[in-house]
Parts: structure tokens; sequence; C-alpha cells
């Protein structure tokens, strides 16, 4: 249909337009933003402009969309096309209003919003990914991931994805062994898939063993020794060797242990109009010989030949390399391991020195891990190898007199070294004799917890002094201990103060911890040297805070002391009541009064401090791919004084954060890269404004998590193979990421084909054979597409050159010497032909010079015989 016939046609259309109400449709001819949605049917009537001038006979658009929008006469816009958001979001336009093509009202500004409608399925970046999982994989823990996009408006629910299983195969007892988490696309196992992967079995090797086809026979000769029939006919032998040769050379697109078919649906996933696309992984399950033998437990002293073997680690590279190191990096370290994996302990362990050590067994292969560290913890058990020890060498109590039978005297306190709640540290108590004597005796003691009671009424005209040995044993040892009992007066008299109110005392705020405010005094007149008379002192009120205490040895004297900081904006006054009492307790009916108690004011002067940071550790840890001017913390402060403060950072070596002066908000400014600083550290300070000296300061840590942003690139782009010898060519290659988004790889020629004339085939998670299956005798350079994936099945295809050649006796490439090139380039030969041209003008110069003086001389000479 041509614009003229929609000209024409649309009073007519618009008046049919079901449920639209076009007088809502107009407006004002003024600047105009509209909201249309994509994919609206044409013609559709956006808006009509009102104009006032009475002449207006037409409109003119110009702008953005020229073919999508156009304007009628009688200023109604209308869609030419279905407006499409993923190819335009918006357009800018101009609108004129003319009478007889000449501008009598704007140019006005009008701005279309193209608004997104979910019209576009998410789809995944690969149809099929590949993984590989260990054994005993810690649920929860990610060893691979899909991902998905969406041509939507990132912006809007059409392009919110959600990720799924919709099916695990082979599950025959309907377990589901693996999980996806719904906003990542990570794939971990389930609680019930870390314990119930398995892997194919397979033989395993030591440390440098050789894996040829010659040592699997020697390793079945060691289970099937009698047998005498030759390998290639012995059917357990070939099926043992087909089973070993396809778990080394698995293939998880061909030969996977489980396919997950995953769906990813937009708008979350939450509605029944929900888009959806789906993809397959094949997962391949390996080995996991890096298992913890721990917690080992050893006996204490024991009598062994040292070094000792108490557990084996294996790891999953069977070429790895082990260390051990402790965890606590304490000086005494008895422990070593072999390159076998055996950890030795070097000599006997005392559980009451150390009764648990944490080794830490790393595994590596030219110094790149191969396996996490693993913790193994070492109990030292304990053994009956400790006496009873008396906590004092004398325990002294007293008890006043006329207490009444049963009353406690005290609890005689003791240890035993050897392991706490064991019947190794088990005492039990019992008194072996009392001095004076008397029959029957004046105390017991409880056999299980020491506490020496009364069992009459003592007094001190009677006996003063009483001591005791008491035995205390476990069930091998025992040793005595001595107790004094000394029988004192009541406490019938009550300390007092030599003063009841010390009056007011001014504190500057930055008085430093420890200082003393004042010294106090108060007497009792009880028997000196007795608890009846020994005097304790305790602020009672207004110190809620513990701000302050009184130190005190007991004598009547008394130091306030500060013991934490002052703060005038939170309490600038305070009233201290500060009580004096005995640790005996006073005669029955005696109570104490106001002589016992004191008072102390302390007023506080303000001073101007620095600004406080609300917490005192501030670590971050955000993924690596956090957007551009995403928040990364918001560091709060304030000053004492509420004064204005603003904040400063510094530090930021790399410069990707950037701080809010006035808010103390730290902001990503740049792009964050882990393979760049993993962890780094940035110091934020917080300072008045009117004083920036007044300052605190504050280090935020930082930690980058990986996130696949790396493929694995060959460490080689070429290589040779002898058409003599033919050998597989190693491949190796590397990646930044680290687990689980990097190795191991899987290696593939590109078109995903069997090659007739190359192989690939991987060794270990980073290197690969690149086997030339056809022999050939021409010289031929082929150039190879080679894609390698990481762990979570991502990867591009990658140049391999690998040049078939004759050979010298060295190894090397020959080249016949016809075959060399031994033409110059253009800069040579010109350089050549300058030089040439060069040299010839100064022989030229060279030789006219000669002449000229040669012709000089003979003039000369001519001259002298004509005078002659």
């Amino acid at each position: 249909m041509t614009p003229m016939v929609h000209l024409l046609l649309l009073p007519l259309l618009f008046s049919i337009t079901v449920g639209r109400n076009l007088e809502e449709k107009k407006g004002l001819f003024k600047n105009t933003d509209l909201d249309v949605p994509e994919g609206t049917p044409v013609p559709y009537p956006m808006h009509q402009f009102q104009v006032t001038h009475p002449g207006v006979n037409n409109f003119r658009l110009s702008g953005e969309g020229m073919t999508d929008i156009k304007i009628s006469k009688d200023g109604w816009l209308y869609l030419e096309k279905p407006l499409d958001w993923s190819r335009n979001d918006h357009y800018m336009l101009m609108v004129e209003a003319l009478e007889d093509n000449e501008v009598v009202e704007g140019p006005i500004e009008l701005i279309i919003h193209v608004v997104d409608i979910n019209n576009n399925a998410p789809y995944f970046n690969e149809s099929d990914y590949t993984a590989v999982v260990r054994e005993n994989n810690p649920a929860g823990v990610p060893f691979t991931r899909v991902f998905a996009m969406d041509h939507d408006d990132p912006q809007t629910p059409n392009a919110h994805l959600s990720y799924s299983i919709v099916s695990q195969i082979p599950n025959k007892h309907n377990v589901i062994l693996f999980q996806i988490d719904p906003n990542t696309g990570v794939i971990s196992t389930t609680e019930e898939g870390q314990h119930a992967l398995k892997a194919r079995e397979g033989i395993q090797y030591g440390r440098g063993e050789d894996r040829s086809i010659d040592a699997l026979k020697t390793k079945f000769n060691d289970y099937c020794s009698m047998q005498q029939v030759p390998y290639e006919e012995n059917p357990f032998f070939t099926c043992v060797e087909r089973a070993e040769m396809r778990r080394r050379n698995v293939n998880p697109l061909e030969d996977p242990d489980f396919t997950l078919t995953v769906r990813v649906q937009d708008l979350g996933g939450a509605s029944e109009t929900a888009l959806s696309g789906h993809a397959r992984v094949h997962i391949v399950v390996q080995q996991n010989l890096w298992v913890n033998p721990g917690p080992i437990t050893i006996k204490e002293n024991l009598k062994e030949t040292y070094p000792m073997v108490i557990a084996k680690v294996q790891s999953n590279d069977p070429d790895a390399v082990y260390t051990l190191v402790q965890k606590e990096r304490e000086l005494k370290f008895p422990f070593q391991i072999t390159e076998d994996g055996e950890i030795h302990l070097t000599e006997e362990l005392d559980r009451e020195d150390k009764d648990m050590y944490i080794l830490v067994v790393m595994a590596d292969n030219n110094g790149k891990q191969v396996d996490p560290p693993m913790e193994i913890q070492v109990l030292v058990e304990d053994v009956n190898d400790n006496k009873p020890v008396c906590e004092n060498e004398e325990s002294i109590f007293e008890v006043q007199e006329d207490e009444p039978v049963g009353s406690l005297i005290g609890k005689l306190l003791a240890h035993d070294n050897d392991e706490e709640g064991t019947l190794n540290a088990h005492l039990i108590y019992s008194i072996l004799s009392q001095n004076p004597p008397t029959t029957p005796s004046v105390f017991t003691i409880d056999a299980a917890s020491g506490r020496i009671q009364a069992l009459r009424s003592l007094q001190r005209k009677v006996q003063q002094v009483y001591t005791l040995n008491v035995r205390v044993n476990d069930p091998v040892f025992s040793t005595e201990c001595k107790v004094v009992i000394k029988v004192i007066d009541v406490n019938n008299e009550m300390p007092v103060f030599e003063k009841n109110d010390y009056g007011n005392h001014s504190l500057a705020e930055d008085t430093p911890v420890g200082h003393t405010v004042l010294t106090i005094r108060a007497t009792d007149a009880d028997d000196p040297d007795s608890g009846s008379s020994l005097i304790e002192f305790r602020i009672s009120a207004g110190n809620d805070d513990d701000v302050f205490s009184v130190e005190t040895d007991g004598n009547g004297i008394g130091h306030l002391v500060i013991v934490q900081p002052l703060d005038f904006e939170s309490s600038p006054t305070r009233k201290l009541q500060i009580d004096a009492r005995n640790p005996e307790p006073l005669m029955e009916g005696l109570k104490y009064g106001s002589e016992s108690t004191t008072f102390v004011t302390v007023s506080l002067t303000d001073v101007d401090e620095a600004p406080e940071f609300s917490m005192d550790i501030l670590d971050v840890t955000v993924p690596e791919n956090i957007t551009k001017g995403s928040v990364l913390l918001m560091v709060e402060a304030k000053d004492p004084e509420g004064k204005e403060i603003g904040f400063k950072l510094d530090g930021d070596t790399q410069g990707w954060l950037e701080i809010d002066a006035a808010t103390g908000q730290i902001k990503t400014k740049d792009k964050l890269d882990r393979e760049t600083l993993e962890t780094f550290k940035v110091t934020v300070t917080a300072f008045e404004k009117e004083n920036p000296e007044k300052s605190s300061e504050r280090v935020v840590s930082v930690r980058l998590l990986d996130v696949n942003d790396n493929v694995p690139k060959l460490t080689e782009s070429q290589a040779f193979i002898c058409v003599a010898k033919n050998e597989p060519v190693i491949i190796k290659a590397e990646d930044g990421d680290s687990f689980p988004f990097s190795q191991p790889f899987t290696f593939t020629l590109s078109n995903g084909k069997k090659s007739p004339n190359w192989e690939l085939k991987n060794i270990d998670g980073t290197t690969a054979h690149l086997i030339l299956k056809k022999k050939t005798t021409e010289d031929k350079t082929f150039m190879l597409p080679i894609n390698i994936k990481d762990n979570a099945g991502m990867g591009v295809t990658q140049a391999f050159q690998v040049r078939v050649c004759n050979c010298t006796v060295l190894g090397y490439c020959y080249m016949a010497p016809e075959e060399r090139n031994l033409s110059y380039g253009l800069g040579t030969t010109i350089g050549i032909l300058a030089g040439i041209i060069g040299f010839c003008i100064i022989l030229f110069i060279i030789v006219i010079k000669s002449i000229e003086k040669a012709n000089k001389k003979k003039a000369l000479a001519e001259e002298r015989n004509a005078m002659m």
C-alpha cells in the first residue's frame, strides 16, 4: 500500500479503530514523548497535533525513522511499519506545521519510545556443553556453568532469565544428582550426588609410573600371574585394555556418564507465557583419589620406631609432587611426606604440649596446583602420664566463729594436665590428717568437688587455726595438698569512709585510660588481717558503661581510675556512688549504713575529636565482572561533635574505585580484573571539612571472585612432525581463570567430526596428543582448527600449524638448498643499489681530481721549459 493510499484511508481506518479513544491521542503542538509497543499493527494512529495557526494545511516530519513513522496533513502520526525494540529502542524526530510549504509553527521535538514486548526467546551460547566432575565433589560447589542470552530489553522481566534442569539421563532410581542455580546457570552436585557419583573403574598409577601397554601388562600379571595365553588372545586382558583406553580417552560428547537437559526461561520462569530455550550438558565423572584420611588419632608418648607411617594420600594426578605444611605455623612440626604421599610421624607426641595438629597437604605439577589443599587433623590421644597438682602450695580459708553446722569453709583447687573429661583427669579428694587432731573430726571434704564443710560450730577461744592434709588422686597418681583454716571473730564493725562526698573533679574528654582521678580511704575496726577487716570498693551507681573502676590492696586505700575512653557527647557529667564492703558477711542483724558509702562527681570538658567509623573491619567480596558504576560499599562515619565530614580514598593502584566525598559511597569506575589483581586494599579517610587534620582511617579489603572471562589459549601455535619418525605432537593450553572455570580442558577438532588424517587425544587437564594417522612422504604444512573448551564449556577455535617434513639426524626439518629463498627484500635491494651508486660517485670524483692534478703538473713543467 502506497503512502498516498494510506493518507486517503487514514480517516476511515481511524474511525473504525476498535477500543481506542482518539480524543485521548490529541495534544497541543509542543515537545512530546510517546510510548509505542513494538510490533503494533499498521497503520496505527499514535498522536494528533493541534495547532493554533488557522492556515496550517500540512505537516513535515524529519529525523530518525522516516521510513517507519509518517504524519498526515491533518497532524496524525501513524506507523508505516511495525517497530522493533531490538533494532531501535527510540526515535528522535522534529515536526513542523506548514502553510503552503512554509513553516508557521515549530519545529518541535518528538521522541517516540519503543516499548519492548516479549517476542524473543532466550537461547544458550552453545547447544551442547561438556563438563567433568570428580567423585565426592562437595554439594553446592560449582563444576560447570551454562550461559544464555535474550535480545529483549534487559531492564524488563522479558530478559529476566531463569535456569532449570529438565531431565537427567540416566536416572534409574529417580535420584537427582545435579542442581542448577536458577539465576546464574552454575551447575553443582546435590547432597545425593556428592555421595552417589562414581567414576568408571580404572588402573591406578603411582608418581612417575609408566602408563604404556607394557606397564598395563605388568599390572595384569600381578593379578593373573599363572596365565599362559598371549595378551592379544586373552579376552580378560583385552577387556581390561579396552576399558582402560576408553577411560583415558573418554569424549564427553560421544560417551558421557550423564546428560542433563537444561532449560532457560524468560520472565523469570514465573509465567505460563514465558519463552524458553534448551541445551544439553554432557558430564563425565572422574575418579577422585584425593580423599582425606583424617582425622588420624595417635597416642601420646607412643614407643615406636620413627619415622612411622600414619596415613597416605594420593593425588588425581599421578605425577603430582606433594608438600606438607602445618596450618598453625608453630616451631615444632614432627611430620613429613614422601614422594608417594605417605605421611610420616618423626617423633613421639605429647598431648599436654599440643593436643591437635592440622596438616595441610598440597599437590602440584610443575608448580601448578592439581588438587585443592587438603587439611588433615591429627588428634593426640591422652594417656595418664600426669599426677594431680595443687593450685596453691598452701590454701588458706577463714570462717567466722559460731557459723552453723555444714557451713562452707572453702573449696580446695587442684588440677590434672591430662585430658579434661576423661578418667585420666578425674580427681578424688580425701582428708588424710587434721592438726590439732580431734575426735570426731571437725571437717569433711566432698570427694568429687573438693568442697570443705564444718561438722560443728567453731569457737575462736577453743582453737584459732586448723591444718588439714588432703590427698588428691586420679586413677594412677596422687598428691597431697595443705589447707589452713582460720577461725576469726564475727564481723560486727562496718567500713567507714573518711569523707561521704569527695566533691567535683573535672577531666578533659581525651584523658587517657589508666589515669587516676583521686584516692579514697576507709577504715574497719574488726580484727586486722582477717576477712572481717578487709575492705573492698565497689561502684554501685553512675557507672553503667564501666568507664571507671576502683583499684585497692584491701587495706582501706582505693584509687579511682579510668578504664574505658571518656565520651563528653554521651555523658558530660557523672555522679559515682562508691560502697565499701567486707568479703566476710556482717554479723546477723547488722546492715551497711551511709558511713560505708561515698560520692564522687566527675565533669568532662569537650575536646574536638576525629570522625569515628561505625565499623572497624571493612571487607568486600565481589565478582570481577561487576558492572562499572556499581556500589561496592557504603562507608559510614560521623563526627562526635556533629561537624560536617568528608571522605577520600587512597591506595587504589589500579584506578578501579572512586568514593563519593560527601556520602562515603564506594563505586567502581573501571572494569575489575581478578587475573590482574585478586585481592587489594585501599584506605578510606574520614575528615572534618573545617579542620582536615582531624581525621580517621580505615582499610577496606577487596577480594575479587573469578568469573569465566578467559578462554583456554594454546601456549604454542606451531609444531612439526618428522616423516621417518611419526611421533604425536603435544598440544598444551592455559587459562587465566581459576577452578571451576579453567582446567580440565577438552580438545577437539573444530568441525566436530572425526578426521581421516588427524586425531586428538586428551592426556590430562591441560595437554593433548595430536596424532597423524596416515603416513605421508610429502613435505607439507597443515593448518588445523582446534577447539579448546574449559571446564565450564567455554572456548574458541584456534589455528595450529603443523609441518610434516623430512628431518635431519638432529631431528629438525631439512630444507633443500634449492628451496632456500636467496632473493632480497625491496628495502635490502634499494640499500645495495644506493651503496653501489654512492661508491661510483666517490670513485668518479677521485678520478677527476687525479686528472686535474696531473694537468696542473704538466702545465707547470711546460712553463719552466719555455723560460729556459
